[in-house]
């Protein structure tokens, strides 16, 4: 058994549930192997687990997504994502719509919104176009922008872990990294289930922690959704 991360002090205007990342500059997603879509390739609602830098669980993932929009949008899907703490609360609500996913028409970007506690935005992770890196604008609920996210040209790792730079607006000083972590040959061939870990400063403001997170899953789901034995 995992053990759940202590709770720790309670800080001032600090959303429900997000005292947990008050005290941490790094989270490690990890998202769970499901041996019906390894086997078949049908394409399940994904589930990730949540640590802190010494593997004790933060939270858990859930998505939300009907089997219909799974099976005709795929990667590109809009979805409903459910975080949940230790206490079965629903901490944090990422939603992402509907939005076009080719890099030739950048009249309608990829985007996802946080909520903490859900029903309230706390911030917006919107792509940025370019024609050959895939760039992102973390922003607060107000839709300003606080922060930017580089990616490489060739967002592939083929044994090798693959950095997303969090960079400050002028992108000249790098506060943190969205790394996806290699994993074995056998299961990045057969399935999409990853690891990654982010970085951040650790006096980053709670919310914006939170709106990290839903970039790592828009980042996950926009480059990292598709296996080997998909693509050929």
């Amino acid at each position: 058994m995992i053990p759940w991360m202590p709770a720790p002090p309670y800080p001032l205007n600090c959303p429900p549930g997000l005292e947990y990342l008050s005290q941490i500059d790094m989270v490690l997603i990890h998202q769970k192997l499901e041996v019906l879509e390894a086997i078949s390739g049908f394409e399940t609602n994904n589930i990730y687990e949540i640590q802190n830098s010494f593997g004790q669980r933060i939270y858990f993932a859930t998505e939300a997504t009907p089997c219909c929009t799974r099976l005709c949008c795929g990667p590109a899907r809009p979805f409903t994502l459910r975080i949940i703490d230790n206490m079965r609360r629903e901490v944090i609500t990422l939603e992402r719509p509907l939005r076009c996913s080719s890099c030739c028409c950048p009249c309608c970007l990829q985007e996802v919104e946080v909520q903490a506690p859900p029903g309230v935005p706390v911030g917006y992770v919107t792509q940025t176009w370019h024609p050959c890196l895939p760039k992102f604008a973390v922003q607060n609920e107000q839709r300003q922008d606080v922060l930017k996210i580089k990616g490489p040209c060739i967002p592939c790792g083929c044994f090798a872990d693959v950095d997303f730079e969090v960079t400050s607006l002028d992108e000249k000083i790098v506060v943190g990294k969205i790394t996806k972590k290699w994993s074995q040959m056998l299961r990045e061939a057969l399935t999409d289930a990853d690891n990654f870990a982010v970085q951040f400063p650790i006096d980053l403001d709670v919310k914006m922690k939170a709106v990290m997170l839903g970039a790592c899953f828009l980042v996950d789901f926009m480059f990292f959704e598709t296996t080997v034995r998909e693509i050929w």
